[in-house]
């Protein structure tokens, strides 16, 4: 790879419930798109007699994206949360995590907004908005044709 560059990375989300068509999103934070944590792959446990046992246990993957205060698509989140308020439930979604960079996206299957902001915190400039889903499954594959 020539460079690692994250500035054409490309989020699009898929809410079926509340969209009619895809939103590619934009307008991301300076100095953050998106943050996904580790994962807990297993759970330990240390038994009495001092032997180790472990197990698998399923998590979600959590990606936080960061919008500026003035990013179109934080009308998204808006829209999204709002349908949730109005019906009382959750809109599922699916996305599509494209980084050109690596020649790799991923297909983000079953999400759930989790955290919403819904006012930029307001300092020398309006802060960026970070909004939360929670995924099934992340799938890997490469980009065709990069």
């Amino acid at each position: 790879m020539v460079d690692i560059t994250s500035a054409n990375a490309e989020i699009i989300l898929t809410i079926p419930l509340v969209f009619s068509q895809s939103q590619t999103l934009s307008g991301f934070a300076a100095d953050d798109i998106f943050d996904i944590p580790e994962l807990e792959e297993a759970e330990a446990i240390m038994g009495a007699d001092g032997l180790l046992s472990a197990g698998k246990v399923f998590v979600a993957t959590r990606q936080t994206i960061a919008l500026q205060a003035d990013s179109p698509s934080n009308a998204v989140f808006d829209t999204w949360h709002a349908f949730q308020e109005n019906t009382i439930s959750v809109a599922p979604a699916s996305g599509v995590i494209k980084l050109p960079a690596l020649g790799l996206k991923f297909n983000m299957a079953k999400g759930f907004l989790i955290t919403y902001k819904n006012v930029a915190d307001a300092r020398r400039v309006l802060q960026p908005r970070r909004h939360t889903i929670a995924w099934e499954r992340p799938v890997l594959a490469p980009i065709v044709g990069v």
